[in-house]
């Protein structure tokens, strides 16, 4: 009689959560699948069954550790896959409902196993949005703030719930990048939470009323420099150009990044005295724009860097209220003769294209004449370099510029993409008006940049001119240039390093150039092989503003030129400079680093499935 009964009600959970978890601290993996398979098939009520078998489960579920409760969610719904007929809507929906609340009451931790697993096994997105917010609500209130977003997030409830209510405690816990997560694809709560970042770096920001609004929060020791304006800046702006959010709704940010761009300014000019007053100039001017507050630090930082004259000029210039000026400027002012008031922002363009003697001793000069520089601005023009260019067997040097914003906008443009062939140079002026954006001029750089018989020498390219022109032509992020006949003397200079650290290594000692040396990237490269290095002091230019200036010109033609000068030098003697005869069979570091990482991807696998076959 008693042994008809026990049929008719099925096998107990207790005891069959007893003979799993026998099988569990034994780790027979496989004894408990066949267990779990056969135990759960004679189960009366399967789903309820395994509520009330997960509700007696010693052990947490913490991160993506495996515990007894998340093996058996994993096999129960391995069963459920041969068992269809098991699922939630066969039940009366009441008892659906009752099982629906209790399994939302397990969720409690974050291993992903068990909780994409309850959810979809009792199908937790149905149910009423109330009980869903108010779980998330006692998670919060039991400082499980990582898992209330993480489960808020499988759940898909982001518009259910309040942004900083949800990411201030993920913050103040170093976990922004989650906090991200569960604004990402929502784009409502992604400008929320960049505009409430935003307002943390505002002068008047306090942390403590943060910390009084989330008083179960336990600090970190580092919450300070979390939520330093510097390091909160940085953040901003990289959200403002992942999530495509337009700057102007973070002017706190802005203010911040602007600020430290003026001292960059500051110390480049009248410290290091690396930049020309007219660069310098053209900066400032973008940088301090019309904001009352940078203008005001401008003329602050002038007097401190004992330059009381400029700062009356500029002070004069901004018409800076006098009660807001630092004490001696008003007076200098007055001081000042009627003709410097007034202060010329214009260079005298009375340079010429034959730099100076010390000039040609110092640094590599480009061996043409102003009339062989062309300068190509219309249709017409873009004819006659494309003729000079896309010959078979040329050889082209290729270099942009672009103008430096440092990092107070996201996107660089490319304004000038110098083009050097043998005797002659071309500037493609994107500037132009009516001629950067117009499809011939994007056609003529896909039909280089594609053309195999064409060799392209670049220096960095990948890294710097392809991405900002991927910036200016927004196309070429929906159909990418086919790059065909590239050697980027990037990878030609690493290998070079690297041959000259091993023939130290191997043979007697000699000093590289470039070890306690002021060059850098192509100008050391130019230095190594050619003799003498580049003249850097026009690169921060304002390469939007027209007319160029002569100094300009010449830079921007030596760019891209050098490169010819470079290859010749080193195609005729590479061995003399530790390189392959084949030097576009040199791989880059970042495609060896690539290999390596995936050969290593490799060995890991082979060594995991060993240890499995053990």
């Amino acid at each position: 009689m008693n042994h008809t009964t026990q049929e008719e009600e099925g096998l107990d959970p207790a005891a069959l959560k007893d003979e799993l978890f026998e099988l569990w601290n034994w780790k027979n993996v496989q004894m408990l699948h066949h267990s779990a398979q056969h135990g759960f098939s004679k189960l009366s009520d399967p789903l309820g069954a395994l509520i009330e078998m997960l509700e007696q489960c010693p052990g947490k579920q913490k991160g993506r550790s495996q515990t007894l409760g998340s093996k058996i969610v994993s096999e129960f719904q391995t069963w459920m896959e041969e068992h269809p007929q098991v699922k939630l809507s066969s039940l009366p929906q009441q008892k659906a409902a009752t099982l629906q609340l209790r399994a939302l009451g397990l969720l409690t931790e974050s291993n992903p196993t068990f909780v994409e697993g309850l959810i979809n096994i009792y199908q937790l997105q149905s149910l009423d949005a109330a009980p869903l917010r108010q779980h998330i609500a006692t998670l919060q209130s039991r400082n499980c703030y990582k898992e209330a977003v993480t489960l808020s997030i499988k759940l898909q409830l982001h518009t259910e719930l309040d942004m900083e209510t949800m990411c201030v405690p993920l913050i103040l816990q170093d976990k922004l990048t989650l906090a991200e997560t569960f604004v990402s694809g929502h784009s409502q709560l992604e400008t929320q939470l960049v505009i409430m970042l935003d307002s943390w770096c505002h002068p008047s920001f306090n942390i403590d009323e943060i910390r009084a609004r989330f008083p179960h929060i336990s600090p970190l020791k580092n919450t300070k420099s979390l939520v330093h304006p510097k390091m909160i800046t940085k953040h901003i702006f990289r959200l403002v150009d992942k999530f495509k959010i337009d700057q102007e709704l973070c002017p706190n940010a802005l203010h911040n990044r602007r600020l430290d761009t003026l001292r960059y300014l500051m110390y480049k000019t009248f410290v290091e005295k690396s930049m020309t007053e007219q660069n310098w100039a053209d900066h400032v001017q973008f940088v301090v724009a019309d904001d009352l507050e940078l203008q005001i630090h401008l003329v602050e930082m002038l007097v401190r860097y004992r330059s009381l004259k400029k700062a009356s000029q500029w002070s004069l210039r901004y018409n800076i209220p006098r009660d807001r000026l630092p004490y001696g400027v008003w007076d200098t002012q007055q001081d000042l003769l009627p003709d410097l008031q007034q202060m010329s922002l214009e260079s005298a363009s009375s340079d010429e294209w034959v730099p100076l003697q010390a000039h040609q001793q110092r640094f590599y000069q480009v061996p043409l004449g102003k009339d062989k520089v062309h300068f190509v601005d219309t249709l017409e023009a873009l004819q006659g370099c494309r003729g000079a260019l896309l010959k078979e067997g040329g050889v082209v040097g290729v270099d942009m510029e672009w103008q430096p914003t440092f990092g107070c906008t996201s996107a660089q443009q490319v304004a000038l993409i110098q083009l050097a062939v043998c005797e002659q140079a071309f500037l493609v002026d994107l500037c132009a008006a009516g001629f950067g954006q117009h499809p011939q001029t994007v056609d003529f750089i896909r039909s280089l940049f594609s053309e195999p018989k064409v060799l392209k020498l670049g220096y960095g390219m990948a890294g710097g001119d392809l991405r900002c022109l991927m910036a200016t032509w927004h196309q070429l992020l929906e159909e990418p240039l086919k790059l065909a006949g590239v050697l980027d003397l990037l990878d030609v200079h690493q290998k070079m390093q690297r041959s000259k650290v091993n023939r130290t290594r191997k043979g007697p000692s000699e000093v590289l150039v470039g070890e306690d040396c002021a060059e850098k990237g192509l100008s050391l490269l130019v230095q190594q092989v050619l003799g003498r290095p580049l003249d850097k002091t026009e690169q921060m230019s304002n390469w939007e503003k027209r007319p160029l200036r002569i100094s300009q010109i010449r830079y921007a033609v030596a760019d891209a030129y050098c490169l010819l000068d470079v290859y010749s030098v080193l195609s005729r003697n590479p061995a003399r400079f530790g390189l392959p005869a084949e030097l576009h069979k040199i791989p880059s570091l970042q495609s060896q680093a690539s290999a390596e990482k995936k050969k290593a991807k490799r060995a890991k696998a082979v060594k995991q499935d060993t240890g499995k076959e053990e």
